[in-house]
């Protein structure tokens, strides 16, 4: 994999995707922390923030906040959805009983490479601190993807995320101009935008097929998500089938 992708040949990277999916919230600096907002180097921030946003979430029953959602390059994922879809069905009472799931899952099961850039990340450590979330890392920490292909953090905190929350859990922050190399986001909405120095003609996040999904999609039961996975591992058994695009 080492030329099939960026960063395929490097170690140090693939070690910082698995720290920073199941190990960096266990650190003794954060274990006194009941939330965390995750700041990257060479990051830009465009406007001004009057509120706190840790209250803003709390007060809201937010659990995740982020900024820009792209999709993933599926060759860094190419097992994934299939380990996540074995952790669904060997661990069905962990899950509740409604989800935003369908964010990343498509109508045919299988993963559509959609995910939070977790680059910008705001969250209540007790959705990674969860039994369900420990069980999903160290499943997919088992499985190796992390070394022998290119897990990276976003798509796992973004599929756990869909699975274990609800809509109402998870909050765009439109209003928080942000630029991390290689993407960018700037408030369109005029009263928003009164209060940064960006350009919203330059902003990715409102050319984004995924971003788009997030407004549009709500809640799925947990007993549909099974049935469109089950339906779609016949299918897979049948005709064979990619690991799913938007």
């Amino acid at each position: 994999n080492k030329n099939r992708y960026l960063y395929g040949g490097s170690l140090s990277y693939r070690f910082m995707c698995r720290f920073q999916s199941g190990l960096f919230y266990k650190h003794p600096l954060l274990r006194d922390l009941d939330w965390y907002w995750r700041l990257e180097p060479d990051v830009e921030y465009y406007c001004d923030l009057d509120y706190d946003p840790f209250v803003f979430m709390r007060d809201r029953g937010i659990k995740y906040g982020f900024t820009i959602a792209p999709r993933e390059g599926r060759r860094t994922v190419e097992t994934l959805w299939h380990h996540t879809r074995e952790w669904i069905k060997d661990n069905v009472e962990l899950l509740p009983e409604r989800s935003l799931v369908n964010w990343v899952m498509g109508t045919d099961g299988h993963y559509n490479l959609c995910h939070f850039w977790s680059n910008f990340e705001i969250v209540d450590l007790s959705l990674y601190r969860s039994a369900a979330y420990e069980s999903y890392f160290n499943y997919l920490d088992n499985a190796q993807g992390f070394f022998y292909e290119r897990w990276g953090d976003a798509p796992i905190h973004s599929i756990a995320a869909t699975l274990l929350l609800e809509k109402g859990q998870i909050h765009w922050f439109e209003d928080i101009g942000y630029k991390h190399p290689g993407n960018m986001h700037c408030p369109r909405d005029p009263d928003m935008h009164a209060k940064c120095i960006c350009d919203p003609g330059k902003a990715y996040t409102y050319r984004s097929a995924c971003q788009s999904r997030f407004a549009k999609v709500n809640n799925m039961a947990r007993e549909r998500m099974l049935e469109i996975i089950r339906n779609s591992e016949r299918e897979y058994q049948l005709h064979g089938s990619p690991e799913g695009t938007v």
